[in-house]
């Protein structure tokens, strides 16, 4: 079977869908092999992170997630005693939403197929071969081994990416050196509250399931000095959970009827390019990292945004040079800022006696709320700006992401994430100074023009105008200082992101 397809994503979790999703979303024929049968029931994340929230808000669907999922407004840092305080941050999403990946990922899915993603289970890529002007993906599936082509082929298919493997892409960084356990399990004497716990013996996080199908189980994860160097494929035992725990903690807590028990290392690695050629990268097959603060599977998701916008544009005709290009420009920083911070995290979790008054020291430092607000925009991903093409005319607000303010349009009131569900470039005239409907009305098929006021003491206020990105970052932006070059500069700034006229 030989089957021809605009993009073909590889691996079917969160970001393979996310992925689809905003394919589809811009009528690209896209489907998704994924070699699992059935969803799994495991979740190795708990948390969606405020920007994934934002990301969700802008098309739409974020009310799925909150009706499934807990908001939390703390986190933490290399389980310091100090929590993050995502409360304070600004965002209209100032919380963690604590929720299973198994439920995320089904929901991504039920988005993904609304839209007209094909999704096929029980398929396994084995390699994949760029010729000219498509990509052939051997697969082993059902009837046997098959043959799918594409024009495009994005990897989503995690750290042992057969995609990245057999399309040459370098994958450095550092191996595991220590390791940790988790285990989902029930309890015969659960605690009074979610705890964590770091002392001498090691450090312990404790906390319920997030409700669902989960009900009366509880995650722990163990860090302990005397099983660091175990190696990740030596199975956990509920006896080593257990043990552990007592151990550390003090108690038991009487662990029982295990779900899911797991050793996992600190191997960092994040690939050469995100893209090669027709092949492109996302989620963990783009980067590894030790699972501190739940960033990975936000990071992931946070790339299909980036991508699939660009791929879409690139597969519909009307990407400008370099579009497709600038995913691996803006996102590759990323991943290895990601990688840096959890390698941080996992020299916090020394326990040594230096170590406990390292982390005491951090401990307090994060007790003042400028340093907690920094850490916990970093943690979010709500610290994440782009760079701008050109630095020295670019006005500040490029590459930022853009905030998500009420306004009052010729449409009626909407918060500005209400603007894009559509997955299309927004251009605000925020004072009507200059006309912008002529000059966006070249780009009509890509760009929807919105005439908005702000409140006064709104940051937007201060604009005359903003081009506001698929993804939500900005890509152009125009105050008064700059309103006799105003037109000139969009007309530049949407041939640079939107293509020709």
């Amino acid at each position: 079977m030989s089957v021809q397809n605009d993009v073909v994503v590889v691996g079917g979790g969160p970001v393979g869908m996310l992925l689809a999703s905003e394919l589809a979303l811009a009528k690209v024929r896209v489907r998704v092999l994924e070699q699992r049968r059935t969803r799994t029931e495991q979740s190795r994340a708990l948390t969606v992170h405020p920007r994934s929230l934002e990301i969700l808000d802008q098309r739409g669907i974020v009310d799925r997630f909150q009706r499934r999922g807990v908001p939390m407004p703390a986190g933490h840092f290399a389980w310091l005693d100090t929590s993050l305080d995502f409360s304070r941050l600004d965002t209209r999403h100032p919380y963690t939403l604590w929720l299973a990946q198994a439920q995320t990922e089904a929901l991504l899915e039920e988005r993904a197929r609304e839209l007209g993603a094909e999704i096929q289970r029980g398929y396994s890529v084995v390699e994949v071969t760029e010729s000219e002007g498509e990509v052939a993906l051997r697969v082993e599936g059902p009837e046997g081994q098959v043959e799918e082509r594409a024009r495009y082929v994005v990897g989503c298919d995690g750290a042992r990416s057969a995609v990245r493997r057999s399309s040459g892409i370098g994958f450095p960084g550092t191996e595991t050196t220590v390791t940790a356990i988790l285990g989902d399990v029930e309890l015969d004497e659960p605690p009074a509250r979610p705890f964590r716990h770091t002392c001498s013996r090691g450090s312990v996080l404790a906390a319920p399931l997030p409700p669902g199908d989960h009900e009366g189980v509880y995650r722990f994860v163990v860090f302990d000095p005397e099983r660091a160097h175990v190696p990740t494929s030596e199975p956990v035992t509920l006896g080593e959970l257990e043990s552990g725990v007592a151990r550390i903690v003090g108690r038991g807590f009487g662990m029982r009827d295990p779900r899911w028990l797991s050793r996992f290392g600190n191997a960092t690695r994040v690939a050469e390019r995100y893209r090669r050629g027709r092949v492109l990268l996302a989620g963990d097959a783009a980067h590894i990292h030790f699972p501190a603060g739940g960033q990975g599977l936000n990071v992931g998701l946070q790339d299909a945004m980036n991508l699939g916008w660009k791929l879409a544009a690139e597969v519909n005709g009307w990407a400008p040079p370099r579009l497709l290009d600038s995913y691996h420009d803006e996102r590759h920083p990323v991943g290895l800022a990601v990688g840096r911070n959890t390698e941080v995290q996992t020299k916090l979790g020394d326990v040594s006696e230096a170590g406990l008054a390292l982390r005491k020291m951090m401990s307090d430092l994060l007790a003042m709320e400028p340093v907690n607000r920094r850490i916990s925009e970093l943690v979010s991903a709500l610290d994440v700006a782009y760079p701008p093409g050109d630095t020295a005319a670019a006005h500040p607000w490029v590459g930022r992401r853009a905030p998500d303010r009420a306004l009052v349009t010729d449409r009626g009131a909407a918060r500005l994430y209400e603007l894009l569900p559509t997955g299309r470039f927004v251009l605000l005239d925020l004072t009507g100074a200059v006309d912008l409907r002529e000059a966006g009305a070249a780009w009509s098929d890509r760009v929807d023009v919105v005439r908005a006021t702000a409140a006064p003491e709104s940051d937007l206020a201060a604009l005359d105008a903003l081009l506001v990105r698929p993804d939500g970052h900005v890509a152009w932006a125009s105050d008064a200082a700059r309103r006799a070059t105003c037109l000139a500069d969009l007309r530049g700034a949407l041939e640079s992101w939107c293509g020709p006229a």
